[in-house]
């Protein structure tokens, strides 16, 4: 079995610092889990889905403000 690469963005930092999200090709999805908790829940979306929820956060649609 291939082990899973799990990636996060370069502006994320490091340390104490780095909490973001990873991501990750599951075999045609996309998985997301949380950089602080690597052995907790995974989510996974369809690339199409993951593209859409990229685009919802980018423009602001999920924000708490």
């Amino acid at each position: 079995m291939e082990k899973i690469q799990w990636r996060k963005s370069s502006h994320s930092g490091s340390g104490a610092q780095s909490d973001c999200v990873e991501v990750a090709n599951l075999a045609g999805n996309i998985g997301v889990r949380d950089s602080k908790d690597p052995h907790g829940p995974t989510i996974a979306l369809p690339a199409a889905g993951f593209r859409d929820l990229v685009g919802w956060i980018k423009r602001g649609t999920y924000d708490l403000s």
